[in-house]
């Protein structure tokens, strides 16, 4: 590898911070890394896997450029604009989501019994979670019980990228059966179309604040002045005013960013995120499951920050949408003109857990058409300091 070239494989306890030691870059370019990846928060969520590559100039002996790569299907590049500043290009691949069957008989729990056919801990977890209102899988759930799964796992170039969604689930309780199944709007529903998502919040508070900063692609940054993606809304109100999750989820991050500052992220299913930034004060820990309503935080005024706010984002797909006009899960059935779709959608799916010969993988009927793949394969943005 050329000597302006550096690149790290991440290792059990490295650090942002001791990675720009190991590869002799200063901490006053990592700090400029982080304000461009305050929008993404890439950087919080390190893990072995991940790999840095470090591009330096080579006459000045500046960082040009680092890439993150995160899994085969995505990266990010970090580029410099002037002597203080980077912005940022996320790059997604929609590769292939090849589906799967796997089927088990209850035998002492269900979660030991899913991890035995295969299934991971999130999808077993997110399962159970599809089935909250219905079962209750440590009392209800008996040996000789049943079920029945479709998942799809994503492929980039033949190499798994470590995704995975539930497209189906039918478990046999008796002579009762329970289902669920994707839709193209992202939300689950049984056999019969009945929506099995509670509906999610619109506001992450008890009343409604006023926005002092809208969601906006090319929003003039209040501190820097320069004009750059503001991905979630920002609403004005006194530090320490509670803050409430704003759908059904799974705390995945609690931490303290020099930019967002204190901030929450929750996944909703396997869909759904939302974030909570410039908190005072946190009220939930990682890995702990809250419902709609729940008091998670408390609002303040930490990270970089023009005055006492919240700021809130809602993420699709991965992708953040604006919070306050997006399409959320609403506790209802499917509508009736796409109620053929669906039970065709479900027909596809029950067939790969009934036809022996389609059980195998096989290119999937994927929640988006091949168009909505290709049109995701390339997405970029242009942060030169952080919003809000």
């Amino acid at each position: 590898m050329p000597d302006h070239i550096r690149s790290r494989d991440i290792a059990p306890g490295d650090t942002l911070s001791s990675i720009f030691d190991l590869v002799g870059i200063g901490q006053s370019t990592m700090y400029q890394i982080l304000a461009a990846d305050e929008q993404l928060l890439a950087l919080d969520t390190l893990r072995p896997g991940n790999r840095l590559t470090f591009t330096l100039d080579e006459e000045t002996g500046e960082l040009a450029h680092m890439e993150l790569y995160i899994q085969p299907g995505k990266r990010v590049m970090y580029h410099r604009v002037d002597g203080a500043t980077f912005d940022y290009e996320e790059i997604v691949l929609p590769g292939e989501w090849m589906p799967e069957f796997l089927d088990g008989t209850i035998n002492g729990s269900f979660y030991l019994s899913a991890k035995n056919v295969g299934l991971s801990e999130n999808e077993t977890v997110n399962i159970a979670d599809l089935f909250r209102d219905q079962l209750n899988f440590s009392r209800d759930i008996r040996a000789g019980d049943t079920f029945q799964v479709v998942r799809s796992q994503q492929f980039v170039n033949g190499e798994w990228t470590g995704q995975s969604r539930i497209e189906g689930v039918r478990i046999f309780r008796g002579k009762r059966l329970y289902s669920a199944f994707l839709f193209e709007d992202g939300n689950y529903y049984d056999h019969k179309g009945e929506s099995l998502a509670r509906a999610f919040r619109r506001y992450p508070t008890q009343g409604q604040y006023r926005v002092s900063s809208a969601f906006s692609r090319t929003r003039r940054h209040p501190v820097t002045g320069r004009v750059s993606p503001h991905n979630g809304v920002d609403f004005a109100m006194p530090t320490g005013t509670p803050v409430l999750a704003t759908g059904d989820g799974v705390v995945t991050r609690v931490q303290n960013h020099p930019f967002a500052g204190k901030y929450i992220e929750i996944q909703h299913g396997s869909h759904y995120t939302t974030r909570y930034l410039h908190l005072s004060r946190s009220l939930v820990r990682r890995g702990q499951a809250v419902q709609r309503g729940q008091r998670i935080a408390l609002s303040g005024n930490t990270g970089r920050s023009t005055g006492p706010h919240l700021h809130f984002e809602l993420h699709t797909k991965g992708r953040p949408v604006n919070p306050l006009t997006a399409s959320i899960p609403m506790a209802s059935a499917v509508p009736k003109g796409k109620l053929a779709q669906f039970t065709e959608r479900v027909n596809e799916v029950v067939a790969l857990m009934e036809v022996p010969s389609q059980r195998i993988a096989q290119p999937a009927v994927a929640s988006e058409s091949p168009r909505q793949l290709a049109e995701q394969t390339h997405q970029t943005a242009t942060v030169a300091s952080p919003s809000s």
